[in-house]
């Protein structure tokens, strides 16, 4: 702060900031002392601070400042560093260096009597309490919201230490010294603060980074700034609607050229980024690119402007999902379609990708704090040889991404309590999106719609006996525990209220009528329990499957490690020419259903993958080559191999016998174990 004062003016209120304040910035404080471990660069952007110089102002040595806006800021980050100070003079040895650096440099003018002695002086109100503090007085820490700030760091900073934390006191310290980012806003001396900071404060207008940046973007367009504002950074802004997403268009911008930005340095990262031009058609050129970025990032806050059906499709379901971590992933696709490096149906593709991710990360009951990491790193580290979905989905299907495989995620529908997963409003979206495999042409709004538990959540006494009579009185409790909260017993109603508890022959009426076709399905039960919804648990997974693909089986540097996959590559390899098997007949031998096989092989390359038919000798749909840039038709190939068709159909005498295709899985595996 150097040799200075900062005062906060009688006509501003006191201080009044309250613990959910303390928090976010501890949030921060302790983020950024953890991030400067890594890249000592790193900053926080806490805003703007507005000050006018002290009129009639003391001469000598100390510069004096009135405070017309920040001073929430500026007094809790000076209660900060007297928690810190107090903090570290009370450990065994005391680094005094420290203390004495905080206390003499950060809190106080060293050498100035009152009242120039304290570097913050707030308003009247707040001093006695604010004094107390910073002097180390036994009344430091009182019931006020000055005393509650500072008692609130003391005991965050006596918590025990975390041994996996690469930071402690003297580290957050430095966060506060060196790692915030501030602007400072200077008045001239005529300018009358009052009316600042009545415009600042009591109209609510506050110095967000979109509009520090707007600002800045126009003082470096002296000629040019009436036309641009006029032909590309209005429309912008109307496209935007609000600050808001003005400031986080520049922070996805960012993220396309540096992953690990925070949205707090979003000012900081543009403004070094702008200073690198050095003319007016420089900066001009730099708005027309936002501009075409803020338009492709508005097709994902209203995908229903997309053109392309498929790719309006996925962003409307991203839009439902209600998850922003995607964000500069989404508009990376975007952009490369934009610029002609890739198709609507590749991008489609790629956001089916991520939606897959997502869907199957939520189901298998997988935490989401490493997403902020994975989509912006995902920008930078995918294959820039491959087409972008295929891309994507081999950056998705490698290391530690959570994707959950075809197995893991049938085992999690049919043990995980989904219903205490993630958050209310996704439960309702995924069994909205079940429902639409259902019926694919209808699109299932889930507001007016709530989740039911078709085994209720309290049993009553009918339930009990209804269950007790099939699986044994000593086992009621412990099946519904298991089961209770498991996506085969969930469905949607609009009717939840009247359905309640009541048994099963009651709901399976008004669940048989209902206009939910999953809600029928269940209804054509005769009678409701754990048999039941481990079946319906697993048609669902099959449904899911086929709906949200799994990662890849990658080769080379990137290894599947689930054993039947490893074991279907090695057995299709050995699968011989003139010859061809059924998905069937291959999930059969390798102990699996063929419909998370056949989705398998629709979405990953595998070898021969072409002699593997439908059931009736056909060619699937949905079959692709393992080399990106074929072409050829399968059927042909198949020809070539020595294999007849007619009407469209492999000859069944080529067919090879499920005996011999289990011979080849015992060859195939052999020696493995």
């Amino acid at each position: 702060m150097g040799a200075s004062q900062y005062l906060v003016p009688l006509y501003q209120r006191p201080y009044q900031w309250g613990l959910d304040n303390f928090k976010e910035l501890w949030r921060d404080i302790t983020q950024l002392a953890e991030d400067l471990t890594d890249d000592i660069h790193t900053t926080h952007f806490i805003g703007s601070v507005v000050l006018a110089p002290v009129p009639g102002g003391v001469a000598g040595s100390i510069t004096r400042y009135l405070v017309v806006d920040g001073q929430q800021r500026l007094t809790t980050l000076t209660l900060l560093l007297a928690a810190i100070r107090d903090h570290l003079g009370e450990l065994d040895e005391p680094p005094r260096r420290d203390i004495d650096r905080i206390h003499n440099q950060l809190l106080t003018n060293q050498y100035e009597d009152d009242p120039l002695r304290l570097k913050l002086l707030p308003t009247q109100t707040d001093r006695d309490s604010y004094a107390a503090v910073i002097d180390g007085l036994p009344t430091a820490g009182g019931e006020d919201n000055i005393g509650a700030a500072y008692r609130f760091f003391r005991a965050r900073l006596a918590e025990p230490a975390d041994p996996d934390a690469p930071y402690d006191a003297v580290h957050i310290a430095q966060a506060v010294v060196s790692g915030l980012s501030v602007v400072s806003i200077s008045t001239d001396h005529g300018d009358n603060v009052h009316r600042i900071f009545q415009s600042l404060n009591n109209t609510g207008l506050k110095l967000t980074q979109g509009d520090l940046l707007r600002n800045y973007l126009f003082m470096r367009m002296p000629n040019r700034s009436d036309e641009v504002y006029r032909s590309l950074w209005r429309p912008l802004q109307d496209a935007l609607v609000d600050n808001e997403r003005l400031e986080t268009l520049f922070w996805l911008d960012l993220l396309q050229t540096k992953a690990k930005v925070k949205q707090t340095q979003t000012f900081a990262g543009q403004q070094a980024r702008l200073d690198k031009f050095t003319h007016e058609d420089e900066i001009v050129a730099e708005v027309e690119r936002i501009s075409a970025l803020g338009h492709l990032y508005r097709l994902m806050l209203q995908p229903t402007e997309e053109i392309a059906p498929a790719v309006r499709q996925r962003l409307v379901r991203l839009n439902e999902w209600g998850s922003t971590t995607p964000a500069p992933l989404v508009l990376h696709l975007l952009a490369l379609r934009d610029r002609g490096d890739a198709t609507s149906e590749q991008v489609a593709r790629a956001l089916l990708y991520i939606e897959s991710l997502l869907v199957r990360r939520f189901l298998a009951g997988t935490a989401t704090q490493s997403l902020n990491r994975l989509f912006p790193a995902a920008v930078h580290e995918l294959d820039r040889t491959l087409p972008v979905d295929e891309a994507l989905h081999r950056y998705l299907s490698e290391g530690r991404k959570h994707y959950a495989s075809d197995e893991k995620l049938t085992e999690a529908i049919l043990t995980s309590p989904l219903y205490n997963t993630g958050r209310a409003a996704q439960r309702k979206t995924m069994l909205a999106w079940i429902e639409e495999l259902f019926t694919p042409k209808e699109h299932v709004s889930p507001e007016s719609l709530t989740v039911e538990h078709v085994m209720p959540q309290t049993l009553s006494a009918q339930w009990r006996d209804e269950l007790g009579a099939v699986y044994g009185t000593d086992n009621v409790d412990e099946l519904h525990d298991r089961l209770v909260h498991t996506l085969g017993n969930l469905t949607l109603t609009g009717y939840n209220e009247s359905l309640g508890n009541h048994g099963f022959d009651r709901k399976r009426e008004t669940l048989s009528a209902s206009s939910i076709r999953m809600n029928q399905v269940i209804g054509a039960h005769s009678e409701w329990g754990p048999k039941q919804i481990e079946q319906r648990g697993r048609e669902l997974a099959q449904l899911i499957i086929a709906a949200w693909p799994g990662p890849a089986f990658l080769t080379g540097p990137f290894r599947d490690d689930n054993p039947l996959w490893q074991s279907m590559h090695r057995l299709l390899a050995l699968l011989p020419a003139g010859h061809w098997t059924t998905y069937g007949d291959l999930a059969k031998v390798l102990g699996t259903a063929a419909q998370p096989l056949g989705n398998r092989l629709a979405t990953v390359p595998a070898p021969n993958a072409h002699r593997v038919l439908t059931a009736q000798g056909e060619i699937s749909a949905s079959f692709r080559w393992i080399e990106p840039d074929r072409k050829d038709e399968p059927r042909q190939i198949l020809e070539q191999e020595g294999i007849q068709f007619t009407g469209g159909r492999a000859a069944s005498a080529q067919r090879l016998p499920i005996e011999a295709l289990a011979a080849l899985r015992e060859t195939a595996d052999d020696g493995l174990e």
